[in-house]
């Protein structure tokens, strides 16, 4: 591991040179890219450091890259500090992540940028944290950060960990390089059961795996989201508290058009219809706003005030898709028209909605067979099957409430996922007293 580690810091900077413009254009395109830019580079403030010094070798570090690996990272830090009253640092990759995560600080839950891996940075930063532990929300495992923890006799965890076949096909082809890393890690907090073999092709060891089951669909009894906000939003659009609201969620680019034709259709047999489109890359709202207002429907922007009565609410803010998942009849989930891949349609599950996507979700193809199985969702094959099921959905509550009830069903499998990764968190540290 040590050859691994030299010649990864020499590549490193070379690296992180090829990949910055890339960085930068997503950076500026997120916007509020030079918000606490120098965190990246471990550079803080006085308080920041002062508060990060304060609980030195106490911190329970966990890392989420953007906005749906914070959730999960929210979900399981309230279940942790539940059960033991630990001071715990989040640290997020994207600003939209950030935003979310610093929505929820408190005097036990301090935020910061994760900084880039490059040694004397992660160096700076561990030195200063010394953290009880390292936990690891689904993806990212950073090799000098991971040895450095472990250095410090803290375990490392990857928890909510899944594997999709093709991340697990790149990976095969690295196994040389990725076999060392991941034996530094403590533990890997799978998903399923289907993440095992794949996990095992690539170096991780057999003691290394637990099957916890997924926080994300956990669907923990009073977890639903309180949506009284979204409904006041709703009252000021001048929409009634009967009228059906079609969802679009975490929507990629085309199939806001798509469903905005479907709207103005099926609307022609459903005057009272309503939609929100959530889209899953925020910084596109404005142009969709002028897209979606030359189709022949009313539309409102919902970070603009006040909130102008309309037909159509788009979501042009971040960390509210489970609010609004409340307020939905009907829920299509995105990236699976118009692009692959698919987005998690676990969120509208557990908040009990009826859910449509299209045919591309590879990347949540065990989800989606499991759900599949107990017809708790409808799959489509294009634009036009999709006008249909809405239409036979929105014209049959019965029959939407009974698919969203076969689908909560399925989750069962997850359930206490949550304090399960908590629980085997807690039974490898031991947090010094102050």
């Amino acid at each position: 591991m040590k050859g691994l580690i030299i010649i990864y810091n020499l590549l490193f900077p070379l690296a992180l040179l090829l990949m910055l413009p890339g960085v930068v254009r997503r950076m500026v395109r997120r916007g509020n890219y030079a918000h606490k830019f120098g965190q990246r580079f471990a550079v803080y403030s006085k308080r920041t450091r002062a508060v990060l010094r304060r609980e030195r070798g106490r911190w329970v570090w966990v890392h989420a890259v953007s906005v749906g690996e914070v959730l999960v990272a929210l979900k399981f830090i309230k279940a942790l500090q539940k059960e033991r009253d630990v001071p715990v640092l989040l640290s997020t990759t994207t600003s939209t992540g950030f935003a979310l995560a610093s929505s929820q600080k408190s005097h036990r839950l301090e935020v910061i940028y994760h900084p880039v891996d490059f040694f004397l940075t992660a160096r700076k930063v561990i030195g200063l944290v010394q953290p009880a532990a390292l936990v690891l929300v689904e993806a990212e495992v950073w090799p000098n950060l991971t040895v450095l923890t472990r250095k410090l006799g803290a375990p490392v965890l990857l928890i909510n960990a899944r594997l999709s076949k093709r991340s697990e096909k790149r990976f095969r082809a690295f196994r040389f390089l990725v076999e060392p890393l991941f034996r530094q890690l403590r533990a890997f907090c799978l998903q399923g059961e289907e993440d095992v073999p794949r996990y095992l092709s690539i170096g991780a060891a057999p003691e290394q795996l637990r099957v916890t089951g997924s926080i994300k669909f956990d669907p923990e009894e009073g977890e639903r989201a309180d949506a009284s906000g979204c409904r006041e939003v709703c009252k000021h659009l001048g929409w009634g508290e009967s009228d059906p609201v079609l969802l679009g969620a975490s929507t990629h680019a085309g199939e806001e058009v798509i469903l905005g034709e479907i709207f103005l259709k099926v609307r022609e047999v459903i005057p009272s219809l309503r939609m929100i489109l959530v889209p899953r890359h925020v910084e596109r709202a404005s142009k969709l706003f002028s897209e979606l207002g030359g189709m022949g429907f009313t539309v409102q922007q919902r970070s603009r005030f006040p909130v102008q009565p309309a037909d159509v609410l788009l979501v042009d803010t971040t960390g509210e898709l489970r609010q609004w998942m409340e307020v939905a009849s009907v829920v299509f989930v995105g990236k699976s028209l118009t692009a692959k891949g698919g987005q998690n349609p676990a969120e509208a599950i557990v908040a009990q909605k009826p859910v449509v996507f299209g045919e591309q979700m590879q990347n949540f193809s065990a989800l989606v067979d499991l759900i599949m199985e107990t017809q708790g969702a409808v799959q489509v094959a294009g634009a036009g099957e999709l006008e249909e099921v809405l239409l036979r959905l929105l014209q049959n509550p019965g029959e939407a409430e009974a698919m969203a009830e076969r689908a909560l069903g399925a989750l069962a499998p997850h359930c206490g996922a949550t304090k399960k990764t908590v629980d085997f968190l807690l039974s490898l540290i031991q947090v010094p007293k102050k």
